[in-house]
C-alpha cells in the first residue's frame, strides 16, 4: 500500500482529497504546516490557510477520517524561502506571488522531504490540476473545474517532485466536493475559501510591511511620463503596475502606474496607453512538461496573472536558455515584474518564470 503525505490546511478541498485518496486504498498521514513568524501570531478565531483554527480544523478532520496527523513547524524556512522574498521584491519595486514560491520552495520542496522521512511514497494537495505521463515524461494539465484552476501557481515543479505529487481533486467540480464533504460529514464543508496571503492578516500587506519593515516606507517623487514631477509617493511597495487609485495626485485624466524606478525611489505615472507591453523577459525559466528549449516556441499561450485569461504569443530563449523572451501577438495591458509568466500549449502547462522585465 502506497503511503501519502496529504498537505491538509483545514479546508474543504485537501479534506475531501485526504477522504478521496483513502478511499482509493491509500495509507494517508495528514500534515498541516505552522508557519507565521514568531512576530506574527494570530488568535484562534483567525482564519486562512495555516492559521491556529486552521489547524485545529485539520485535526478535526484527520481525526473524522481516521488518519494520523502531523503539524509541522516550518517557520523558519518560510521565513527564509518565502517572507524575506516577499519583501526583497517589494524594495525593488516588484509585485511579488508568495503562494507560488511556497508551493515551490515550502509544499513540493520541504514538504517533500518531510514525506521522505516519515517513509511516504507521495505528497498530495488539494490543488486543482491534473498530472499526467506522457512520453515517459509528467505533464501537468489544467482541471476539470477551470474556475478553480491553480496550474498558473505550480509551475515551479521539477519532473522529480511533479513524480512524486498527487492531485486527487484534478477531475473534480468545486460543488461536487463541496457535496462529498457533506455526505461524509465533514463540518467544513461549507467553508469559505481562504482568497488572502496567508502570513497578511486581512489580505492588507502595506499594514504587514509598514509595521515589520518600516525601512520600506521611504516617501520619494512622482513623475510623469515625460518627466514633470506632479507629486510625493508614499514608499514604492504601496504602488503596482497599472494601479490608478490612491495615487494621491490630481490630474484633469486618468493616469496608472507605468514605471516602478526602485534605483531612484521614484515612480512614474502616464496614460493607460502607456501601460501596454510587447513582451517580456524571465530570468532563469523552469521547463516542467517539456524539456529546456533551445529553439522557438510558437503558437503559445502566456499567462501573466493568476486571474487574467491568457494571451496568444511566443518564447524565443536568449543565450545559453538561462533567459527567454516573450512576446504577445497583440500587445497585452500591465505586464507586472515580479509576477510569474506561465506558458501553456492548450491547456498543457510548459513551464514559466518570474517576469523580470516588460517590453513595452
Amino acid at each position: 500500500m502506497d503511503r501519502v503525505l496529504m498537505a491538509m490546511s483545514g479546508g474543504v478541498d485537501s479534506s475531501v482529497a485526504a477522504a478521496l485518496l483513502k478511499k482509493d486504498g491509500y495509507d494517508v498521514i495528514g500534515a498541516t504546516m505552522e508557519v507565521f513568524p514568531d512576530y506574527e501570531q494570530r488568535s484562534e478565531e483567525e482564519g486562512g490557510c495555516c492559521s491556529l483554527s486552521s489547524i485545529e480544523d485539520a485535526k478535526r478532520v484527520a481525526a473524522r477520517l481516521d488518519i494520523p496527523h502531523y503539524t509541522l513547524n516550518f517557520k523558519e524556512v518560510f521565513q527564509r524561502e518565502v517572507i524575506d522574498n516577499f519583501v526583497e521584491e517589494y524594495s525593488k519595486g516588484r509585485t511579488p506571488n508568495p503562494c507560488i514560491v511556497c508551493n515551490k520552495k515550502i509544499k513540493f520542496n520541504a514538504l517533500l522531504d518531510k514525506a521522505l522521512q516519515l517513509d511516504c511514497d507521495y505528497v498530495a494537495t488539494g490543488h486543482y490540476a491534473i498530472k499526467e505521463k506522457k512520453d515517459n515524461r509528467f505533464i501537468l494539465r489544467r482541471p476539470e473545474d477551470l474556475e478553480k484552476d491553480q496550474t498558473y501557481m505550480l509551475y515551479g515543479f521539477k519532473q522529480e517532485q511533479l513524480a512524486k505529487t498527487l492531485f486527487p481533486l484534478g477531475n473534480y467540480k468545486k460543488d461536487e466536493v463541496r457535496k462529498i464533504a457533506k455526505e461524509i460529514g465533514l463540518r467544513i464543508f461549507n467553508k469559505p475559501d481562504s482568497q488572502e496571503i496567508c502570513f497578511v492578516p486581512d489580505d492588507d500587506y502595506q499594514r504587514f510591511l509598514d509595521s515589520n519593515y518600516p525601512d520600506l516606507s521611504m516617501s520619494g517623487p512622482i513623475y510623469y511620463y515625460d518627466g514633470e514631477k506632479i507629486g510625493e509617493h508614499e514608499g514604492l511597495h504601496k504602488y503596482t503596475i497599472g494601479q490608478r487609485r490612491g495615487l494621491g495626485i490630481s490630474m484633469n485624466h486618468p493616469v496608472y502606474v507605468i514605471d516602478i524606478d526602485s534605483e531612484n525611489n521614484a515612480l512614474i505615472v502616464g496614460p493607460r496607453d502607456h501601460l501596454k507591453s510587447h513582451g517580456l523577459i524571465i530570468n532563469k525559466p523552469n521547463w516542467l512538461s517539456i524539456p529546456e528549449i533551445d529553439s522557438e516556441l510558437n503558437d503559445i499561450l502566456i499567462q501573466v496573472r493568476y486571474n487574467s485569461k491568457p494571451a496568444p504569443g511566443k518564447v524565443i530563449p536568449i543565450g545559453d536558455g538561462n533567459k527567454v523572451k516573450a512576446l504577445f501577438a497583440e500587445p497585452f495591458q500591465a505586464v507586472t515584474p515580479g509576477q510569474s509568466a506561465v506558458f501553456y500549449d492548450g491547456d498543457i502547462v510548459l513551464g514559466g518564470g518570474v517576469i523580470d522585465e516588460s517590453i513595452n
